[in-house]
């Protein structure tokens, strides 16, 4: 089994940044690929491989929002610049375990934090 908590969340102005963390635990060695979602929605943010550090965005996050990960650290990070009010949601990262990189869709993912929310708010 895998636990995942993620923390860095907080209040934020327009235009500010914020660097969620996700730290990892457990079976590390059982993790394909690791993912940010967000929202009710489950919106997929951005995923990378967990072992050739590969990484893809979403189109609204794009040029924005950077995933990367620290293997020594078992921790996952997500990079938000240029925050907009629309981003406010609370965010997850999550662990998929079948070599699904590349997949948005959140149920692919077997292991969740509890999250941390993000608000975006002059």
């Amino acid at each position: 089994q895998v636990q995942l908590v993620e923390s860095g969340g907080g209040l934020v102005q327009p235009g500010g940044s914020l660097r969620l963390t996700c730290a990892v635990s457990g079976r590390t060695d059982s993790i394909e690929s690791m993912a940010w979602f967000r929202g009710n929605t489950y919106e997929f943010v951005a995923g990378i491989s967990w072992r050739r550090s590969n990484s893809f965005h979403g189109e609204p996050v794009k040029g924005r929002f950077t995933i990367s990960r620290d293997m020594a650290k078992n921790t996952v990070y997500l990079q938000m610049n240029a925050l907009k009010a629309e981003d406010t949601a609370v965010y997850y990262c999550a662990a998929e375990f079948k070599g699904q990189f590349g997949t948005t869709r959140w149920t692919n993912f077997a292991s969740w934090g509890p999250g941390t929310q993000v608000t975006v708010s002059s």
